[in-house]
């Protein structure tokens, strides 16, 4: 009978404790599968009426409210904005410090190289910020002179312009990360630089807020030869496994933001119109 009575304890204890280690290995897996992944957002705060600060300091405009829209439908990510220089988001997608970039990019092959892009989320035209004159094209620019971030792919543009057409050069000087757009208006109504070249939207949300009201926009055609990405913008992602999921995961919402209305009631409050791009072009 003991004998019996122990063999029948072990046997009950060995079946606990085998209960018990399914009950662990299990609560081990479901906590594992509810990490969240965390997500760094770059952005510069200064591209207004993309990415900027309002009157009590916090970050907001409509890339930035798109991107808070998105994650409040992603729980599995656990996101964070990073303001910094304009010319610092790149390079810290490349080192891993940030996994997203939000400030009004554009599409440049060279970028692709390097980044994941999300759909587009907005529609501009290249456009130019002058006091006087007609300008149609890039050539129209030539011997004029203008100031570009290093790393805005406007910058680019006219660096390729000047490469490909030595005797039509437009006079380019570089600004630094802290040269605002305020700034830049204010050299073109003084003269000290003849344009800005600039997306459309955020030029005459600046001409509207600030009053410039002797500065005129006009459209430009710049004449890239890429009229897929010609005037759209997008978040950038780091070209790795963590950036290809995240990719999959924005556009997912960004599909059904665009479809609900979502993004154009953000487009009509932060960019002062319905700039959304068409729904097939939201994968």
């Amino acid at each position: 009978m003991r004998t019996s009575l122990k063999v029948t304890l072990a046997a009950l204890t060995f079946i606990a404790a085998g209960t018990l280690a399914a009950c662990s290995n299990s609560g081990s897996k479901d906590t594992s599968s509810s990490k969240t992944t965390s997500v760094v957002i770059a952005t510069d705060g200064a591209t207004k009426p993309f990415n900027y600060s309002d009157a009590e300091g916090n970050l907001t405009g409509y890339d930035i409210e798109v991107a808070r829209a998105v994650f409040k439908e992603l729980p599995q990510y656990k996101v964070k904005f990073q303001v910094t220089d304009f010319s610092g988001i790149v390079p810290g997608l490349d080192s891993g410090r940030y996994q997203m970039g939000a400030n009004d990019f554009g599409w440049t092959k060279e970028r692709a190289q390097k980044y994941y892009f999300s759909s587009p989320l907005s529609k501009s035209n290249n456009a130019v910020l002058v006091k006087s004159g007609s300008y149609k094209t890039l050539g129209d620019l030539a011997g004029k002179s203008t100031i570009g971030n290093p790393a805005s792919n406007y910058t680019k543009s006219i660096q390729d312009w000047n490469k490909a057409n030595p005797d039509k050069k437009i006079n380019l000087g570089y600004s630094a990360d802290s040269t605002s757009i305020n700034t830049r208006f204010t050299q073109v109504e003084s003269g000290k630089i003849d344009f800005m070249l600039y997306d459309k939207i955020s030029l005459t949300s600046a001409i509207k807020e600030q009053g410039f009201d002797n500065l005129k926009v006009e459209d430009i055609n710049m004449d890239t030869g890429d009229p897929e990405h010609d005037g759209y913008e997008y978040f950038l992602f780091s070209k790795d496994e963590q950036g290809k999921k995240m990719q999959a995961d924005v556009n997912k919402v960004l599909a059904e933001f665009q479809k609900d209305g979502t993004l154009s009631k953000l487009s009509k409050k932060y960019l002062g119109g319905d700039f959304v791009p068409d729904a097939s072009l939201f994968k």
